[in-house]
């Protein structure tokens, strides 16, 4: 198992607040360069530090580095309104904060939810990506509630049978089913003897309204409004590059990203040996010059 990044948090260059549709998100920018790397976190509901901080030393390589607290989250302002909690007002909001910093075309990186939202705006404002880096994520959900299912075959017939009547039951919070969460969690979310502290700082302040109403009451277990979400059949419209990554062990499997990189006549697939989900923090030094070898080469 790898070790994770360096706990440094590097201070943004810049911070500003942004008026967005249901109020206003905090943005974060590092580094001055032409050429903006705008990320995209996970969650949905996380707050954006494990994914800024773990890519903000590209402020280094000559990249800007522009990154936000999504609606709801972080330093962002947190609205009740459950209406606010789609994928398309989401994208929308992506699309307000580019243009209210005035970002003109960027290299979009999404990871995970991240990448849901990163196609989805770019289907939606494709004039806004000049290319398009997806990190351990899906375009079909449906299929990825299959491999999740394929996935937790290997505990065992018993184990899932009991996670299945948990589920059933609305009892997830036993003991019994936390356990069979955390294997899962340990193969399949990260590799790590130790959680780098931006992604201990994301996961401890999680707003689990939001992650519940999209997602649902845990990674493996999706029944929230985007259980449904499938673009895959839209991604041939995506006329940017595009990078896809995926760890060997992700629970956003290769098989999803293979039928992404299928449907994506410019994209190129990597998939990473000895990672799963947080692949960037888990195998950084096979991770990073994948990204910044597909970005020199697209950087205009």
């Amino acid at each position: 198992m790898s070790e994770p990044l360096a706990d440094v948090e590097r201070q943004p260059d810049a911070m500003a607040a942004m008026a967005v549709e249901g109020g206003e998100v905090m943005t974060y920018s590092f580094g001055t360069g032409d050429e903006v790397l705008f990320l995209v976190n996970g969650g949905p509901g996380l707050p954006c530090d494990y994914l800024r901080d773990g890519h903000s030393h590209l402020a280094d390589k000559g990249w800007r580095v522009v990154t936000w607290d999504q609606l709801g989250t972080g330093r962002s302002d947190r609205p009740g309104d459950t209406a606010l909690w789609t994928i398309e007002r989401y994208a929308r909001e992506m699309e307000q904060v580019r243009n209210g910093l005035g970002l003109g075309q960027v290299h979009v990186l999404g990871q995970s939810w991240g990448g849901f939202l990163a196609i989805e705006h770019a289907l939606t404002f494709p004039d806004g990506i000049k290319s398009l880096t997806l990190s351990n994520t899906v375009a079909d959900v449906p299929h990825l509630l299959t491999e999740q299912n394929r996935l937790r075959t290997a505990l065992g017939s018993e184990t899932v049978n009991m996670m299945l009547r948990r589920e059933a039951e609305g009892s997830t919070d036993h003991p019994e089913y936390a356990a069979a969460l955390d294997i899962l969690s340990w193969r399949h979310v990260h590799r790590l003897e130790a959680l780098p502290a931006p992604f201990k700082r994301s996961m401890d302040n999680i707003e689990m309204a939001i992650y519940g109403h999209m997602w649902g009451a845990s990674e493996f277990q999706c029944t929230g409004n985007l259980k449904d979400w499938n673009r895959l059949d839209d991604l041939g419209r995506i006329e940017a590059p595009a990078l896809i990554v995926v760890g060997e062990h992700d629970e956003l499997t290769p098989s999803c990203s293979m039928r992404m990189h299928q449907h994506m006549p410019t994209s190129e697939i990597h998939v990473i040996a000895n990672a799963a989900h947080m692949t960037s923090y888990e195998q950084p030094d096979a991770y990073f010059p994948i990204l910044e070898g597909f970005l020199t080469r697209h950087g205009g």
